[in-house]
């Protein structure tokens, strides 16, 4: 992975994480939880998509959208561990 492969992608998850953090309101971390937490969830987003086949779009657009989604499921994750506590 090059030097610039990664910077996108931690742009493309702070995007990501402050999408969802907009999207769950009730959830978020504030703006810098949620931009760690769209860097994971670009991971997230990725891995899900890869494991069940599935596609969305290639491009910038897919990439935003598949990672959003990652961040959505790491958030909702996040929500449930911290209401069971």
């Amino acid at each position: 992975m090059s030097l610039e492969t990664l910077i996108v992608i931690l742009l493309i998850g702070a995007v990501s994480g402050w999408l969802a953090g907009l999207i769950i309101q009730g959830y978020g971390f504030g703006l810098l939880g949620n931009i760690v937490v769209g860097i994971i969830g670009s991971f997230v987003g990725d891995f899900l998509f890869n494991k069940l086949n599935m596609g969305i779009s290639e491009g910038i657009l897919g990439t935003i959208i598949r990672s959003v989604i990652g961040a959505l499921v790491l958030l909702f994750l996040i929500g449930l561990i911290k209401k069971t506590k």
